[in-house]
């Protein structure tokens, strides 16, 4: 179920009991290569293809595409939300359903810049309200085995419009792709510094992190369903309801 295509009352008679699934993603810079908007179309797709698979069991909102993008504030066309501002677009999201009894909900991410922050709205969250299933993830936690079976570049990992979000882009969007203008790209500080804060415009060049030349819209599918599937298993959980379990006797 999509929540923009409901009207009033049907949203009114739904089972409360249904996990909302809310995608988060930015606008921002993505090499010379892809689209500002890459991490909510990908978060989106992912989002959308999971509400179908999930049989009436999720409600699927619009996606927050304004997030947390100021470390690629230096690249033309990116723009941010501050982060108490997207902190409390999300916050608000939750609390309105949560005000109309919904109790589950499950935040897939597309832009890495989010994590942290949905992470703090998400544990103010459930302080204020203990009785809510809270759950946030990037969509790329689901596809990490695939992508070392996969990937031909050197990275066998996602990075920033690199080769495994080039290649699912070339599956989902291969009309806005410009691969010819792809470049591999980027730099790591020396010497290495655990926790180091960077603007992006120190550690690349045009944009991109990883090798986007070795994308390929046949590796970008393969990506695309190991995510839909993770998330899937996830949402399918949730429905089912959890429990908190001891530990193996003897661990």
């Amino acid at each position: 179920m999509i929540l923009g295509h409901l009207t009033w009352p049907e949203v009114d008679s739904m089972d409360r009991d249904v996990v909302v699934i809310i995608p988060t993603g930015s606008l921002e810079q993505h090499g010379p290569h892809l689209p500002l908007l890459t991490d909510t179309m990908l978060a989106s797709a992912v989002a959308e293809e999971v509400e179908r698979r999930s049989s009436g069991d999720c409600l699927l909102t619009p996606a927050l595409w304004l997030g947390a993008s100021g470390h690629h504030l230096p690249f033309a066309g990116t723009l941010s939300a501050t982060f108490p501002g997207y902190v409390d677009a999300l916050t608000r999201t939750i609390e309105g359903l949560a005000n109309q009894g919904f109790h589950r909900f499950f935040v897939v991410n597309g832009h890495g810049g989010n994590s942290e922050p949905n992470g703090v709205a998400l544990r103010a969250l459930k302080e204020a309200r203990p009785n809510l299933t809270l759950v946030h993830c990037g969509y790329f936690e689901f596809l990490k085995t695939e992508a070392e079976l996969v990937l031909e570049g050197p990275s066998k990992e996602m990075h920033h419009a690199c080769e495994a979000e080039t290649s699912l882009m070339l599956h989902l969007h291969p009309g806005l792709v410009k691969l010819d203008r792809a470049v591999d790209d980027g730099l790591e500080p020396s010497p290495k510094i655990v926790g180091l804060v960077s603007s992006w415009d120190q550690v690349s060049g045009q944009g991109a992190m990883g090798y986007p030349s070795f994308a390929r819209a046949a590796t970008g599918k393969r990506l695309f369903e190991a995510a839909v599937g993770g998330v899937v298993a996830q949402v399918s959980a949730l429905r089912t309801g959890i429990v908190y379990v001891g530990f193996p006797s003897g661990s």
